[in-house]
């Protein structure tokens, strides 16, 4: 038969993060959301460079001038909807450099 010993590591309570911790955590989860979706962003602009922006239902010379912040937003909502994963990756890569994982 097997002893088990009762220790206060065992009694104590999982460590609740502080505010200032939640807070960080916070703005490091925008930080890493707001990279997703630059690089979405810059990975967008490629597939209209090729759009003809002339004819009935183009927006000529302005609809090229905004275009930047057309991809901008796009992948602002492609972030909002889930995005591809690489938001997770540089938020859990940050908190490994800051110590909190």
């Amino acid at each position: 038969m097997v002893d088990f010993a009762i220790t206060p590591a065992l009694l104590a309570q999982p460590a609740t993060p502080s505010a200032a911790e939640l807070a960080k955590r916070t703005k490091i989860r925008e930080a890493a959301e707001q990279f997703e979706a630059q690089f979405l962003s810059v990975m967008l602009q490629p597939m209209f460079e090729g759009t003809d922006v002339e004819g009935p239902f183009g927006g000529g010379a302005g609809e090229t001038m905004f275009r930047s912040l057309m991809t901008e937003a796009m992948g602002k909502q492609m972030v909002k909807s889930g995005g591809v994963g690489l938001a997770d990756t540089v938020q859990r890569e940050i908190l490994k450099m800051q110590g909190l994982q």
